[in-house]
């Protein structure tokens, strides 16, 4: 159901890879919500992806950008200003840990797979928005998101680096949050709940743990597409005055210490 709740509204996603991404949702329900937008992800990612069929869908045009490209961001932040004038919103949906795709334990890690990862899972957090406040290219209001996670704050072993890549994203978020409220713009980031996407598909033992975080969240998991709508509401006018916060958007896990259906399963008796 479509409230028009982003009804005149310009912004720009990064991310969207194919339709397991959370990007590839929050598009469709921008687009159905009345937004237009620019579709960004990296020139290798887009050979690998679908996007083409993404933006015929929603009428959006495709750029090109490296996130972690001064020059590239450059170019399409210019364009996005041609073509649109002022933005309302930018998602940052974009994370690559090299050491977690080639099974490097955390405590191997190889550094410059790590500085390859830090710098595309979180700096491209920090040179996005810095692009966009060099040309001061925000609505007043407008509204900034990255995806999270919660590894962030607590300890899975095979999330590996990228545990350490979505605590410095969050962290950015909070301090270059702060100065863009100065512009009275907003910047959040979500913690969503494991997604079967292409990204978290490739963690070890994700089938698994997507098992036990749906027995674990009193909710049950949230999928890609209820995360999408989350997002609308954060890019909507409904939530003007929520900024340099840490969204926790997963049925409930993050407060959850264990569930009756986690204790059943190991015996723990609970009074």
């Amino acid at each position: 159901m479509s409230y028009r709740l982003l009804k005149g509204k310009k912004g720009i996603i990064f991310g969207a890879l194919n339709n397991q991404s959370i990007a590839w949702k929050v598009a469709e329900r921008c687009h159905e919500e009345g937004a237009e937008f620019i579709l960004s992800n990296a020139p290798i990612a887009m050979r690998l992806g679908e996007l083409d069929e993404l933006a015929e869908k929603t009428g959006s045009e495709i750029i090109g950008a490296d996130a972690t490209s001064m020059e590239d961001l450059e170019k399409l932040f210019d364009a996005a200003i041609a073509k649109f004038g002022k933005l309302d919103f930018i998602l940052h949906s974009i994370g690559m840990s090299v050491n977690v795709r080639k099974g490097k334990r955390y405590t191997d890690l190889n550094y410059e797979w790590l500085e390859k990862g830090w710098d595309v899972s979180a700096v491209s957090f920090h040179k996005v928005m810095k692009t966009a406040w060099e040309k001061d290219c925000m609505n007043e209001w407008g509204s900034i998101l990255g995806l999270t996670y919660i590894a962030a704050q607590r300890t899975f072993p095979d999330y590996n680096d990228m545990s350490d890549n979505k605590a410095y994203l969050e962290s950015i978020a909070r301090t270059f949050g702060y100065y863009w409220g100065e512009r009275k713009v907003r910047v959040n980031t979500i913690s969503q709940s494991p997604t079967q996407t292409t990204a978290g598909s490739g963690v070890k033992g994700f089938g698994g743990f997507l098992a036990f975080a749906e027995d674990m969240s009193p909710l049950g998991n949230a999928s890609a597409l209820e995360c999408a709508d989350y997002c609308v509401t954060l890019f909507s006018d409904l939530t003007k005055k929520v900024t340099m916060q840490n969204l926790f958007h997963d049925g409930g896990f993050s407060n959850t210490g264990v569930s009756m259906k986690v204790a059943k399963k190991y015996d723990i008796i609970i009074e």
